[in-house]
């Protein structure tokens, strides 16, 4: 089961869940997950940036359910949820910069959808939060009780503060309604079905599909800025273990990898590992760039009993090899 716990997932079992953004790549890889062990799963999804190639297989299975919708539409289903993971939302900065209206509603009009179903059926709300809302973090590693350094009218700040906001509002709805609302702030996640084409192509991703094709590997700015990148079985394995934990109600909680490589030793070792020619080449660093960026994962340690378990070099390899077959 990819390092992901039978036991802790029989809870799933006959549970109704809905998963916005579930063609995505986190999101087809829970709603997999969660079909495995019995749950029934719907998957809301317009796929403005989710792929429907994602879940083909699991649309043959009798528990799943495809609902083609934007979140910030009214959402109307008769169903009585028992969790919602609300993942909606554009993926990364040259996506969400080049349509800002639409990441923000995501994450703030579709948060408030999402919130009304919770309440409406006592839902378990789980929020796909992201280590965005630090910004360009002052401590290193970043626990949760750091409040961010994030810029309110950068050209990010559709994102963070977006994120920011459904931080804010699941925390309203917890205090005046006592709503069960779970905050998980997702580091750096990679592995297969990560997208790396477009306006969508993440560093690791992008690195690898131009290594694979003997491409210029381009790295914006001097590469010393680092990451921190946790593979997908890890992060996932991470947020199931939340959903039913009684000690993660209305804090938030890290999940990522706390081991940080610079941007150039990544493309370094994509490049050995894929046996490319790519030589690396470096472009002007976009605005708002956060220097560094890495979790401190106590918190998740102590409560979850959680930690990575997949190492950067198998993560990646799994990863190059997905790539590969797509090629």
């Amino acid at each position: 089961m990819d390092h992901i716990h039978q036991n802790m997932l029989q809870e799933f079992s006959s549970k109704s869940i809905l998963i916005t953004g579930g063609a995505g790549f986190l999101g087809s890889w829970m709603c997999d997950y969660l079909l495995k062990n019995d749950a029934k799963v719907f998957c809301l999804d317009d796929l403005s940036t989710g792929i429907l190639e994602n879940i083909l297989e699991l649309s043959k299975h009798k528990n799943f359910v495809f609902l083609k919708k934007n979140v910030i539409e009214k959402i109307e289903i008769k169903e009585k949820f028992d969790v919602i993971i609300h993942m909606a939302s554009r993926p990364s900065p040259e996506d969400y910069i080049q349509f800002p209206v639409k990441t923000l509603e995501a994450n703030s009009k579709g948060t408030n959808n999402v919130l009304e179903i919770a309440r409406k059926h006592d839902s378990v709300l789980v929020y796909a939060s992201t280590s965005e809302v630090y910004g360009d973090a002052k401590i290193i590693p970043t626990p949760e009780n750091y409040w961010g350094f994030v810029n309110p009218i950068g050209i990010r700040s559709c994102y963070d503060e977006g994120k920011r906001f459904s931080e804010a509002l699941l925390m309203a709805y917890n205090r005046e309604y006592g709503l069960n609302t779970k905050i998980i702030r997702i580091f750096n996640t990679y592995g297969p079905r990560i997208r790396a084409d477009g306006a969508y192509g993440r560093a690791l991703p992008r690195f690898i599909r131009q290594a694979l094709k003997n491409q210029d590997v381009t790295i914006y700015g001097d590469g010393l800025q680092t990451r921190s990148f946790c593979y997908v079985t890890d992060t996932i394995n991470a947020i199931l273990k939340c959903i039913f934990n009684k000690k993660i109600t209305a804090t938030p909680i890290n999940i990522g990898n706390p081991d940080e490589i610079t941007i150039k030793e990544l493309a370094e070792k994509i490049i050995s590992k894929t046996k490319s020619n790519s030589a690396i080449t470096f472009l002007e660093r976009p605005e708002d760039d956060p220097q560094r960026r890495c979790p401190d994962i106590t918190f998740a340690k102590t409560i979850l009993d959680w930690k990575p378990v997949v190492n950067l070099d198998q993560g990646l390899e799994n990863t190059i090899s997905w790539f590969k077959n797509r090629i």
